[in-house]
């Protein structure tokens, strides 16, 4: 499968590296506004094409799959694009600004019978796997904490309102995606806390979630400092440790003592972590699926609609919102 990446920044350049360490996937083309940009990616990396514009890459018959690693609020625009010319698309989380664009995306997609999925790269791991199956020695599960930081705040697309800045879209859906994936339950209740920056960008952002069933969350983001990125899954048996929720790196099982004893430990290798999304878009597209089973559309739209709720509270307004 030929995989087309749109930009050429951080995050395009560990899918590069991630695509040369597949044999399943080909890194086939590369596309920024800049043809120099993209020849020199294209010369590190080994894309057979480099395109100036991203129209010229999805009018190359040979791209199978486009990866939009653009910021945030240029994802709608991109993935209407790239649905015009019939290609099938991997977008970057935040997957929109909103759920209305989400929304539009998926109805167009639809209407043009093209795969779109999110790259929410921690919905796609085997380790979730493990997570769930640990659940199960665990007794009833009463609680989850999480927590993602990061220092990113000096970054310009993270203080730029109209770039879809902000802690919430850029950390906050770690948190969020690893509490409604190991505990996939309706919600019956949400709020929240955020500190701004002076642009009136969500900086720091503490989360609770209440589950119907009556299990809570207790999540946080920090754009400003570097946290220790663990999450927690108790039950009335004992408790799971995620070290590191951004990437499991291992994982760890803990009985119910007073003096907690760790019982179980699972150390977690990847290549890098995204290879798992390409795996799962490969095999959609081979079997006419429209959309991954690992990050549903309709997974996609719950946790945009849970994005949205928070901004509305904290009145943080993004990019055509603003």
């Amino acid at each position: 499968m030929n995989i087309g990446i749109m930009a050429t920044g951080g995050i395009a350049k560990k899918m590069a590296d991630t695509i040369n360490l597949m044999d399943e996937v080909t890194l086939y083309a590369v596309a920024s506004r800049s043809l120099e940009k993209a020849n020199a990616f294209a010369t590190e990396y080994g894309a057979e094409k480099a395109y100036g514009s991203y129209d010229e890459l999805l009018s190359d018959s040979k791209v199978d799959l486009v990866y939009i690693a653009t910021p945030h609020h240029t994802h709608k625009d991109l993935m209407l694009e790239c649905i015009n010319k019939g290609k099938n698309i991997l977008c970057e989380k935040a997957f929109t600004i909103n759920k209305k664009e989400a929304e539009e995306v998926f109805v167009a997609a639809k209407a043009k019978g093209v795969l779109v999925a999110e790259a929410i790269w921690t919905r796609y791991m085997p380790s979730l796997y493990l997570i769930k199956s640990l659940m199960t020695k665990i007794g009833t599960i009463t609680s989850i904490s999480a927590n993602l930081g990061y220092k990113i705040s000096q970054v310009e697309r993270i203080n730029d309102p109209k770039m879809g800045g902000g802690a919430l879209l850029d950390l906050g859906v770690y948190p969020i995606n690893f509490a409604l994936m190991v505990h996939p339950e309706i919600l019956s209740g949400i709020s929240g806390l955020c500190v701004k920056a002076e642009s009136g960008v969500d900086i720091k952002d503490s989360i609770s979630l209440r589950f119907s069933d009556g299990v809570m969350a207790t999540l946080f983001t920090d754009a400003t400092t570097t946290t220790n990125r663990r999450g927690y899954i108790y039950g009335t048996e004992g408790f799971i440790e995620v070290e590191n929720i951004n990437c499991p790196e291992e994982i760890r099982l803990y009985d119910s003592s007073r003096v907690p004893q760790l019982l179980e430990t699972y150390k977690i290798t990847v290549k890098t972590g995204y290879e798992f999304e390409l795996l799962s878009c490969k095999k959609a597209i081979e079997e006419g699926l429209l959309e991954c089973p690992e990050m549903p559309h309709a997974e996609t739209l719950r946790v945009m609609s849970l994005l949205d709720a928070l901004r509305h509270a904290w009145n943080v307004k993004l990019a055509e919102e603003a």
